[in-house]
């Protein structure tokens, strides 16, 4: 089996690692400490398995990587290995078609009999999940969400570029793409998320910041319970 394990911390990847070698001994185990760099691994190898994938990583905004990894390579399954608990952000990233969500405090038993779940086909959650699943991401980011899919690889990145604040011209350089092609790809990005600024595009992003999608689950919860 091939797994590919995209973060940035080094100890916490020697930990998948070793829960990845619990259930698959003999496993390829590749490894990138960036999206960008786990496209480039993706584009690169045949014949992978599996995706584990750390929310947080550098140069994503929010639920961002994810869009761009299931957009480029939709058939390979993805499980999000996070500190983050909060059942809203875990709800937007199910509704992205990942494969399962493992909370980084699991001992590595959990992790490995998670993975062993997901190889067999299940979509695992963290138990405590299971009893506070809200029924889908908050309105405003799943509308986003949706919008954000109808975005080529290509202009999910400009977009990232756009909410780092770089401008067409390095952008181009980044990217080795001519400005031209950079203005179309921009004004292709506001067309489809219906905005008309690049500032506009930068504040919608905000929508899947973690933050966010946490602050509206707790909003509708409480709205919740007021009309109850």
């Amino acid at each position: 089996m091939r797994f590919l394990i995209v973060e940035d911390h080094p100890l916490f990847c020697e930990a998948l690692e070793g829960a990845l070698q619990m259930v698959a001994p003999e496993a390829d185990i590749l490894q990138a400490t960036s999206i960008d760099g786990a496209l480039e691994l993706l584009s690169a190898t045949a014949g992978l398995d599996l995706i584990l994938l750390d929310l947080s990583m550098p140069g994503t905004t929010g639920l961002s990587g994810i869009i761009r990894i299931r957009k480029a390579f939709p058939k390979i399954p993805v499980v999000i290995v996070s500190g983050h608990q909060d059942p809203q952000i875990i709800s937007g990233a199910l509704s992205l078609g990942v494969a399962g969500y493992i909370l980084k405090s699991s001992s590595k038993q959990d992790f490995a009999q998670s993975i062993g779940e997901v190889l067999r086909g299940a979509v695992c959650v963290p138990t405590a999940y299971r009893a506070t699943r809200p029924q889908r991401a908050a309105g405003p980011a799943q509308d986003l969400i949706k919008r954000l899919h109808e975005l080529t690889p290509q202009q999910l990145r400009v977009l990232e570029m756009l909410k780092r604040g770089l401008q067409n011209k390095q952008i181009a350089y980044e990217l080795k793409i001519s400005e031209t092609t950079v203005k179309v790809h921009v004004s292709d990005i506001l067309r489809k998320l219906n905005v008309l600024s690049r500032t506009k595009a930068i504040v919608e992003m905000s929508r899947i910041d973690f933050a966010t999608l946490a602050s509206e689950g707790a909003r509708a919860k409480h709205d919740r319970a007021q009309s109850e």
